[in-house]
């Protein structure tokens, strides 16, 4: 049977330490704690990585952070050669804070994007110098000089970022909140995370788990570094930190 994890990130993305008791070791040695800060690879956002501190001083070393059989049974997977800890034993877990920021502005650059490029979005990935957005558009209206003009100018506005909850029959009543063309928001729980940009969400609003910053601002500069063509009707759109290279 799966374990249920108190998922902190969910309520504070800032949180980069706190504490942890050990509930379970799987049979992989994926060490399972009752509460993490640790954002587990999901949607597109890489897993944390950071270390697990021993009452001693001695620390685990954390490769890698992922989902068990459900999203709420996050498992921090440790590199090679790591103890062991006891089931119970007590924990302050520390994640790799410059990474995960860097993460959290580049997982929000991808949702400025979807505002200024608002087409069926089918497929992403977020990394920590370049992400990608792949869109089903049959006729692209724009370039990258344009279509980073966009994004500097809602990174400029410095428009606040806050999270909600609206109930599945909401959703269900409101299907244009969903972005992505192939993939739904998990639904049975009661209720759905919508991450919102702009006061009252007047810029965006849509549904996503991850780790995002609380102002558009933080994302820093960035620019579209390459358009590809994937096929007919998939572009893939490539976000980069830094100002546009001189033409």
């Amino acid at each position: 049977m799966p374990h249920t994890v108190k998922a902190l990130f969910r309520d504070d993305a800032y949180l980069s330490v706190a504490e942890g008791k050990v509930i379970a070791i799987n049979d992989r040695g994926g060490i399972i704690l009752d509460q993490t800060c640790f954002y587990a690879t999901s949607g597109g956002q890489p897993g944390d990585t950071g270390f697990l501190e021993r009452a001693d001083g001695s620390r685990i070393a954390i490769a890698a952070t992922v989902c068990g059989e459900t999203k709420d049974e996050i498992i921090h997977v440790p590199a090679p050669d790591q103890p062991v800890p006891e089931i119970g034993e007590a924990l302050t877990l520390h994640i790799d804070w410059d990474r995960r920021y860097k993460l959290m502005r580049m997982h929000t650059a991808c949702h400025l994007l979807t505002v200024v490029c608002p087409y069926p979005i089918t497929g992403a990935s977020v990394g920590e110098e370049e992400s990608r957005v792949d869109f089903d558009i049959p006729e692209l209206d724009g370039d990258k000089a344009s279509i980073s003009a966009g994004l500097m100018q809602l990174v400029e506005g410095n428009h606040p970022i806050y999270t909600e909850t609206i109930s599945d029959a909401d959703l269900a009543a409101n299907p244009g909140l969903v972005k992505s063309k192939n993939v739904r928001p998990p639904t049975g729980s009661g209720s759905i995370r919508l991450v919102c940009i702009g006061k009252d969400a007047s810029v965006d609003s849509q549904p996503c788990g991850g780790t995002h910053v609380t102002e558009t601002g933080e994302v820093g500069e960035i620019h579209i570094g390459k358009i590809e063509k994937k096929g007919r009707e998939n572009r893939r759109f490539r976000i980069r930190f830094g100002p546009a290279p001189a033409q």
